[in-house]
């Protein structure tokens, strides 16, 4: 494995965990009311383009960073909506 696919795939594991205390948080709390949607869907959107660019090229780091890191925003985002307060 080469010192670009390495550094890569770093990156990847940094980036992807860092979405487990926030997930965790609302689990716990069962709140999520901080959590904007329109944040959520724009980012899911984003890792979504990243995931297929990564397909097309490829490149494992993005597709398993983004791949994972879009099923933990899934969990958020059913989270966000479980937890939701209703009238």
């Amino acid at each position: 494995m080469d010192l670009i696919t390495v550094l890569g795939l770093f990156a990847a594991i940094l980036t992807t965990i860092s979405f487990l205390p926030q997930m965790l948080k609302i689990w716990r709390s069962k709140s999520a009311k901080d959590v904007s949607f329109l944040m959520l869907i724009t980012f899911m959107s984003g890792l979504f383009l990243w995931l297929i660019y990564g397909i097309i090229l490829g490149a494992w780091p993005i597709i398993l960073a983004n791949g994972v890191t879009l099923g933990f925003n899934f969990i958020i985002l059913w989270l966000k909506i479980r937890y939701r307060k209703r009238p």
